[in-house]
């Protein structure tokens, strides 16, 4: 991948992929890319960057998922190195060192009676990490609504819904009081429902269309800028005040080989840019962390957007 020191980061160049993914346990080096991802976002005169999408959960859950992506389970559908398979507390630290002032802790159960349990572990790790945007979860069963609103009164900031993976429907009668919930107290949810990388039973527009029509100011971030839906769910973001859009892996070359964004929707990159939020999926990425941020730089749409999704829209929604 091309290196941006020393000159303008926005430069419109499309950024090469890097040369060569890290060995299973030999993430880059941390100085070394902490030089390089400020050298992006330095210039632009920010205070740092918010990352709405990055994922800490429970060592041995994490451990799970990482074996499943060594494996390129069906979900995954494609071989996929985990870049930063490090301890937790050097991903945070590496994290910090990046300049990344406000991050999440994406975390989702596959089954029932296991979302209330991760949300007692982010409690204790959003209290451990005070940079961390408090996250909670859920799935749909009879005492979601319960300890959603439990978790909302703790302080949760952000939810993580991934419909691929939890294989159901986010307009499951079980979920209405959640997202009663959540309209109500303006908590967003990071919600994987979008048909990347492998399509799911209930992935795709239409359900999540759904559950606006029934919630209209419920607020949501469709994750990865609904890859695989892209026009469908900008469609929604430009209809309801409250649904915003993360970049997490959009435009990186790992994506555009597989689910390349549509030139047709380019401009509405730019029309929706005060509702584009930076994600990055770290640590489960198969590239370098830069890599995502000079694949944004790479569009060449000017700084004054690279300055919004990078921080100022996610400052101004989660009131940093």
């Amino acid at each position: 991948m091309c290196e941006l020191h020393g000159a303008s980061p926005l430069t419109g160049a499309r950024p090469l992929a890097d040369s060569a993914a890290p060995a299973l346990g030999d993430p880059p080096d941390a100085a070394t890319e902490a030089a390089r991802v400020r050298g992006l976002w330095e210039p632009l005169g920010l205070p740092g960057i918010i990352d709405v999408h990055t994922h800490f959960m429970p060592p041995r859950v994490m451990a799970k998922v990482w074996d499943y992506f060594d494996a390129a389970g069906p979900k995954v559908g494609r071989p996929w190195p985990i870049t930063y398979r490090e301890a937790e507390d050097d991903r945070v630290e590496r994290l910090r060192s990046y300049g990344v002032r406000a991050f999440s802790s994406m975390l989702y159960p596959h089954k029932p009676d296991m979302a209330a349990w991760l949300n007692s572990w982010s409690v204790e790790f959003a209290a451990r990490h005070p940079d961390c945007l408090h996250t909670a979860t859920f799935f749909p069963e009879e005492s979601a609504g319960e300890y959603v609103r439990e978790a909302v009164e703790a302080g949760a900031r952000v939810f993580k819904s991934h419909v691929q993976v939890g294989e159901y429907d986010p307009g499951d009668p079980l979920l209405d009081p959640v997202w009663g919930v959540l309209a109500e107290a303006r908590v967003p949810t990071v919600i994987h429902c979008g048909s990347g990388p492998v399509a799911g039973e209930y992935t795709g527009v239409e359900p999540v269309a759904a559950v606006l029509e029934k919630f209209p100011d419920l607020p949501l971030i469709i994750a990865h800028m609904g890859m695989g839906e892209y026009t469908g769910f900008f469609d929604l973001a430009q209809r309801y005040e409250h649904v915003y859009l993360d970049t997490t892996m959009a435009f990186t070359d790992f994506v555009e080989e597989i689910m390349p964004f549509p030139a047709s929707e380019r401009g509405r990159l730019v029309e929706l840019g005060d509702k584009i939020l930076l994600g990055t999926d770290f640590p489960n990425i198969p590239y370098s962390y830069a890599h995502q941020l000079e694949a944004l730089l790479g569009l060449g749409l000017g700084e004054d957007w690279i300055r919004a999704v990078w921080h100022g829209n996610a400052a101004r929604l989660f009131a940093l």
